[in-house]
């Protein structure tokens, strides 16, 4: 089978890496460096998985920049653009979406089947199908990992297309033969389907939200939130995963997703949406206001990106404490080694270690590391349980 995958960030370099051990692959990206990274068996992205299958040299897979040639032939093409959330608009930017859908059913051939594993609103699909003429567009949502994307696609918690027709359960079978570990298939509407996606990352965010909430009432009134934290999830009910306390919900999908399922929750009824979006600021001016009380006189931002084994840094929860706290004057230095600049956000970027250290009085470290152990007690840090 020929298979097109538009866009190989995380999402579509997984799903590209993983279906090209079976079939012909060719991935398609507006950006030449990630496009040449891939041919030459280089991953544009951080994740070990994908590293080492392009290292054993991958032949199903090419890489281009050419739609016409990405989309020739192909069975099956899948969008895995950017969807960045719009808070103009107060809903997903999903141009990218719609222009490699127009062209796929131009380019492709008439019995390709287009999915969709973007993240989309509610709604989206179907309209974009009626608009376009077709039925022949799906909605797929991915559930990765930054970091573990391939893993999660070998070893996935579940497989949803929103189709029930013998093009949807084509595909779920492309992603069933192409995993490790056997799992639950779910063909449902394609409404459905893209709400379990939008469900599911605000449930997770609401799950972190609950936990840093439970870690500021503790801080505030003195408690040992380990030990809280402990007692709580030892309850079968609600688990001891999960709950480590962070500066905030972060990363690409967390933070625009719940903000997407609220504004498609404008005509319903609703409370606790809203206060899972609104609990995330709170959180981030609770952190800020303790260390703004220290004061220091320059703080280190230990690394911008979100979590361990990722190198993506859009929505970090770290760069919110960091603006609030250069709002009220304290000086700030970020360490981050991935970042070319001299300076983020007006910031200076240093890239030695030992020199950031010996500048800084106060470290900021989302996630405590090794290398900050020999300075831990200029560490500020809610990393409870030493995980993401």
């Amino acid at each position: 089978m020929r298979i097109a995958v538009a866009g190989i960030g995380y999402v579509g370099l997984s799903i590209a890496v993983l279906l090209a051990q079976r079939h012909r692959v060719v991935a398609l990206d507006v950006d030449a460096d990630r496009v040449a990274l891939l041919n030459a068996r280089r991953a544009p992205i951080e994740d070990a998985d994908i590293a080492r299958l392009l290292a054993g040299g991958l032949p199903g897979l090419e890489a281009t920049t050419d739609a016409a040639l990405a989309m020739a032939g192909a069975d099956v093409v899948v969008i895995a653009t950017p969807t960045s959330y719009d808070p103009a608009t107060d809903r997903f930017d999903t141009r990218s979406v719609e222009e490699v859908a127009a062209r796929a059913l131009a380019l492709a051939p008439p019995a390709a089947t287009i999915v969709i594993k973007s993240t989309v609103p509610v709604g989206f699909t179907g309209a974009l199908n009626a608009r376009l003429g077709t039925d022949r567009i799906l909605f797929s949502p991915e559930f990765l990992r930054e970091g573990r994307a391939l893993h999660d696609n070998l070893h996935p918690s579940r497989i949803v297309v929103g189709g029930t027709g013998p093009a949807a359960q084509a595909f779920a079978g492309l992603l069933a033969e192409a995993a490790l570990s056997p799992a639950e298939v779910l063909l449902c509407g394609a409404q459905e389907a893209e709400a379990i996606k939008l469900f599911a990352n605000t449930f997770l965010a609401l799950r972190v939200a609950y936990f840093n909430e439970l870690d500021s009432y503790a801080l505030a009134r003195g408690l040992d939130a380990r030990a809280v934290i402990r007692g709580v999830g030892l309850d079968p009910r609600i688990g001891t995963h999960y709950n480590n306390p962070s500066f905030g919900y972060g990363g690409y999908c967390l933070p625009k997703d719940t903000r997407q399922l609220l504004a498609n929750y404008r005509d319903v009824p609703q409370n606790l949406i809203r206060a899972v979006v609104e609990a995330n600021a709170t959180r981030k001016d609770f952190i800020a206001e303790r260390i703004v009380a220290l004061a220091p006189a320059r703080v280190g931002v230990h690394r911008l990106v979100m979590k361990a084994g990722s190198d993506n840094f859009r929505d970090s929860s770290i760069q919110g404490i960091m603006k609030r706290i250069k709002a009220k004057g304290i000086p700030v230095t970020v360490y981050e080694p991935r970042l070319a600049a001299e300076s983020f956000f007006n910031s200076p970027v240093e890239r030695d270690l030992a020199r950031f250290k010996a500048d800084c009085d106060l470290i900021l470290a989302n996630r405590m590391v090794p290398e900050l152990e020999d300075v831990a007690d200029r560490v500020f840090t809610r990393d409870l349980f030493g995980g993401d």
